[in-house]
């Protein structure tokens, strides 16, 4: 500001504190230093201005950069050897009787199962006493599970009631589990093998006098048939007859052959490509809308200069036109029934992406899958790791950018707003000076006048 400003200010400033207008009444201080630091303030908020426009542009660029991780990360599902397209389902015709589920192990076909009988787990029960504390006779009780090692529980005046029996056949840890359950008849306590099957099988025999065991459940051994394959196994969860298969038997159905078809996991991999989609419409949205005009403020996003948003733009946009040769039936994802609309989104045809599942697995899993350097899953994914790569990625360079002009920025704040402060307090300390003088002359006119009248 002027020297010639700051004495006009000066001269308002006293003014505007009188109501009769003059000297003599003071100035505003404060308003005559906040004129005098008027360029400097202006040049403030230029700079704060700068560093909310950068501030903008980093949140705007860190959501386009979670985008595209999300949107890696669905690739990956796709992408991965090991990932979803290779899942198998296993497809029970009768899910009463059996279901099953599939590992990367098994492999395509289709079985009849026929499951005889079920697995049973062995189990002894007591005769009836009056309540479970009433005390019962002395004695052993001898508790053998299968070919195992016969074991015997003592029975004294330590724990001589169903309680105390149930409670020492516990602790004794011979693959056994002993409760004691009331009914109408009084307390009972059962007895029931840890282990399922044959192997399981239970023997229990009390010395004489000792309260008697009725046997309730002998263990056996599931049966079934597998192609006609005889199969026994110790428990309902068979896991040796079809390789990578589990099977889970449910009831038994003599005689009746249950089909069991062993194919690609058709629902999972729908769900992955579309779950990719949605991922992949998202990043083009949120691309879409920094070049979006705002029809009140008439301004696009903030990132509408930004290098690397056109370089996002362009990266994925060619990514998805991507197509091979040579890969049987699928060599773009339009094959898959995936459209580009448009605004760069895409589309999915659900019927005509199942049927590609159902019908060509393969070349599904081969269009997608990294194995295949030259398939579209290699090239999205170089596209992806040069676009979303934490630290070297193309968005996280530019963030990293952002991120030093800010610190940069407000250094600079922060020197600036520092000399302001400084000029504020010296502005204020010349400023009080002269109101204390402004404020003094008229005293010093009535002294004069009253020396002026003296001497006339």
């Amino acid at each position: 500001m002027s020297t010639t400003n700051i004495g006009a200010s000066v001269l308002a400033g006293a003014q505007s504190t009188t109501s009769s207008g003059g000297l003599g009444s003071g100035i505003d201080v404060s308003l005559l230093v906040s004129a005098a630091l008027s360029n400097q303030t202006a040049e403030l908020n230029l700079l704060q201005g700068q560093q909310q426009t950068l501030s903008t542009q980093s949140t705007a660029l860190n959501q386009i950069n979670t985008d595209l991780q999300t949107l890696q990360n669905a690739a990956l599902t796709l992408t991965d050897p090991a990932g979803v397209l290779t899942d198998l389902s296993a497809t029970s015709s009768n899910n009463l009787v059996l279901t099953a589920s599939a590992s990367s192990g098994a492999s395509n076909g289709t079985y009849n199962v026929v499951v005889n009988n079920l697995a049973t787990t062995s189990s002894y029960y007591s005769a009836a006493v009056a309540t479970a504390d009433t005390p019962i006779a002395t004695g052993t009780l001898t508790i053998q599970v299968g070919s195992n090692t016969a074991n015997t529980i003592t029975i004294d005046n330590t724990n001589n009631t169903l309680n105390g029996l149930a409670a020492a056949i516990n602790n004794a840890n011979i693959g056994v589990t002993a409760s004691v359950i009331n009914d109408s008849s009084g307390a009972r306590i059962a007895i029931l093998s840890n282990t399922s099957g044959a192997a399981g099988d239970l023997t229990v025999t009390p010395s004489s006098g000792e309260i008697g065991f009725t046997k309730a459940v002998t263990g056996v051994n599931a049966s079934l048939t597998v192609d006609g394959i005889p199969i026994s196994s110790g428990t309902n969860t068979v896991t040796s007859a079809i390789p990578g298969v589990t099977l889970n038997l449910a009831t038994s159905a003599p005689g009746s052959p249950v089909s069991l078809t062993i194919g690609p996991d058709t629902t999972d991999a729908a769900n992955a490509i579309n779950s990719f989609v949605s991922a992949y419409n998202q990043v083009v949205n949120d691309v879409n809308a920094q070049y979006a005009v705002d029809p009140t403020t008439n301004a696009a996003g903030p990132l509408i200069a930004d290098s690397t948003l056109q370089l996002v733009q362009s990266g994925i946009l060619s990514a998805v036109a991507f197509s091979t040769t040579g890969n049987g039936n699928v060599n773009s994802l339009s094959d898959l029934g995936i459209t580009v609309n448009n605004d760069g989104t895409l589309s999915v045809n659900s019927g005509q992406l199942n049927s590609a599942l159902q019908s060509n697995p393969g070349d599904v899993q081969s269009f997608f899958e990294t194995t295949n350097t030259s398939g579209f899953g290699t090239n999205l994914n170089q596209v992806l790791s040069n676009l979303a790569t934490p630290t070297t990625g193309a968005v996280a360079v530019d963030l990293t950018g952002l991120q030093q002009q800010q610190n940069d920025l407000a250094q600079q704040i922060s020197d600036f707003q520092d000399q302001i402060n400084t000029q504020q307090q010296q502005l204020t300390q010349q400023f009080d000076q002269v109101d204390v003088i402004l404020q003094e002359l008229p005293v010093l006119l009535s002294q004069t006048q009253s020396q002026l009248s003296s001497l006339g």
